[in-house]
């Protein structure tokens, strides 16, 4: 079995346990609406660092981490109660800063939109300064090409019929 894959599916499992945990059996009135969002584990699987994002303000957001802390040791019994693993590895809760990033890059997102509206309305009745086909060939050229041989003529020069 590989080392890389039994530590996926057991981060998937602790990640599960977590959130579980937090759902159901914690009740601190400091935990506000949680979300688990990730949970990786290091390859001697002895430390699990589980990622969360918490809806609301930033004091919400410290109380969380706070009420998180506390619980660190139930929720590190029960995983290793479910996991059945000889050593439970160690819990460490980060802040996902994952939504924040995607909200910001959203709202970069909207601004470029309205930018590429503005400049399409000011260019709906805009002219070209130069001519409008720039690789227009000049009327000396077409005329030469016209003085020549007629479609489907031999050229004489390179023995080839209709090369032009």
């Amino acid at each position: 079995m590989d080392a890389a894959a039994r530590a996926r599916r057991l981060a998937d499992r602790i990640k599960q346990v977590v959130a579980e945990m937090l759902e159901r059996r914690i009740k601190d009135p400091r935990l506000g609406f949680v979300t688990v969002t990730d949970a990786r584990i290091t390859a001697d699987l002895s430390a699990a660092t589980v990622y969360y994002t918490v809806f609301g303000s930033e004091e919400e957001r410290a109380a969380t981490a706070a009420a998180l802390e506390s619980a660190k040791g139930l929720i590190r019994s029960e995983v290793g109660r479910r996991t059945g693993l000889r050593h439970t590895p160690t819990i460490a809760f980060v802040h996902d800063p994952l939504p924040a990033s995607a909200r910001h890059l959203d709202d970069l997102f909207a601004i470029a939109r309205a930018r590429d509206a503005e400049i399409a309305k000011q260019a709906e009745g805009a002219q070209f300064a130069g001519d409008a086909d720039p690789y227009r060939v000049p009327k000396e050229a077409e005329e030469d090409r016209g003085n020549g041989e007629e479609d489907g003529e031999e050229d004489t020069a390179s023995g080839r019929a209709g090369d032009r």
